[in-house]
């Protein structure tokens, strides 16, 4: 039997249901958990709840409601109008910050759910992890990191846990999303990675995200690299890992023409990495079943891919670094990207009456340099530009988004 096999037949002991749950939701939820979750997953039924107290749903467990709250809510769809890579006047193939969210959250249930993990969970952490980012990609992270240094800089892994808890705005009578600890603790996490470096480590469906994001956008930025004539398949066969996914396609479907190679190529190397990530992961975990999750952050349990794995990945990303997110078309989008935000956020700064309304009322919150980063870091691409022009040709206050 091999170990992707056993972990997916292994019988957990069962839990006992927490004193006072709702029969008719929190003990359906949990018992079939136990049937279909490993003990070191995260179960519903242990959630240390929301800040906000609120009475079990009808038919959805906690962390299904997360997920939809954070599928629902504005700052997802403005993920729509933001850059992963490449912006939108560079054609309509590529993706965007919400096509990579998708991409990360499918990759993500299929690692869990090999690995027996809670499947609600880590979707909704795959479909929160990008909801703080600023437009214009990296390059405007940079820029309002430099801004905001006063402040203590900007992070957009941080700002997804402002969003969610503060910004979003929805029917009930308090700020934000109310979403479980466990999401936002995932968030937290995600946003101070330096210190989960030594000691705990974050629950596996975090563990799960971070791998999932690494290796799809590694994949699909080469998928539209290539696409865009930016990168030819001859370079990139020079690194390893590229290689071993290109002799992996050519054994599965012989030679295929350039237009069939490239979504060939991007199969086989995520089929690779999530394949070698799994078998890694069966082999470190045996040894914790029947054990609790909590039991494995505190044993300084990591999931991560092989070793030699992780050297062509590097070798992969530093190229990629170096021929694509340095690549001249991107780098004068970021330079052109860089003066508008700096030029709004001192124009804000110096009026901050030229706030919206709701970002006004923030200042007295958070002071104006905050504010006026937050209200840059919630814009799309287009909706930058758009404030950009009437900034420069108008008066009074700016639109909210």
């Amino acid at each position: 039997m091999s170990p992707a096999t056993e972990i997916a037949t292994r019988k957990p002991p069962q839990r006992t249901p927490s004193a006072g749950s709702d029969h008719s939701v929190l003990d359906s939820v949990a018992g079939r958990e136990h049937l279909m979750l490993a003990t070191y997953a995260t179960h519903s039924e242990d959630t240390a709840g929301r800040d906000y107290p609120e009475p079990p749903h009808t038919y959805r467990g906690p962390f299904q409601r997360d997920r939809d709250r954070i599928l629902h809510c504005s700052a997802f769809r403005r993920l729509s109008g933001k850059m992963q890579v490449f912006t939108g006047d560079m054609g309509e193939y590529h993706r965007t910050r919400l096509t990579h969210t998708f991409e990360v959250a499918s990759i993500a249930r299929t690692i869990t759910r090999v690995l027996r993990l809670n499947e609600d969970l880590t979707e909704a952490l795959a479909l929160m992890h990008d909801i703080g980012h600023p437009p214009f990609g990296h390059c405007g992270e940079d820029v309002l990191n430099e801004c905001l240094q006063a402040v203590g800089g900007f992070s957009h892994n941080a700002f997804a846990l402002t969003i969610a808890q503060q910004l979003e705005q929805r029917y009930t009578g308090y700020p934000g999303l109310n979403l479980s600890a466990e999401v936002l603790e995932g968030q937290a996490e995600r946003a101070d990675k330096q210190h989960g470096a030594v000691g705990p480590t974050a629950r596996l469906e975090v563990q799960v995200v971070d791998i999932a994001d690494s290796l799809a956008y590694d994949a699909h930025d080469i998928d539209d690299a290539l696409q865009m004539g930016l990168l030819t398949i001859d370079e990139l066969s020079q690194l390893r890992l590229v290689r071993r996914a290109l002799e992996q396609t050519e054994l599965k479907y012989g030679t295929l023409s350039a237009v069939k190679l490239r979504p060939a190529l991007v199969h086989e190397l995520i089929d690779l990495q999530v394949s070698d990530f799994l078998e890694q992961a069966v082999e470190r975990l045996r040894r914790w079943n029947g054990c609790r999750s909590e039991e494995l952050s505190e044993a300084g349990v990591r999931l991560s891919h092989s070793i030699p794995l992780c050297d062509e990945q590097g070798e992969l990303e530093a190229y990629l670094f170096e021929h694509v997110y340095r690549h001249p078309q991107l780098m004068t989008v970021r330079r052109r990207a860089a003066d508008r935000l700096h030029q709004l956020f001192d124009a804000l700064t110096q009026q901050p009456d030229r706030l919206p309304l709701r970002f006004r009322q923030r200042t007295e919150q958070v002071g104006a340099i905050r504010a006026v980063g937050e209200y840059l870091a919630g814009m799309t691409d287009r909706f930058c530009d758009m404030q950009y022009a009437f900034l420069q040709q108008g008066s009074g206050p700016l639109a909210d988004w």
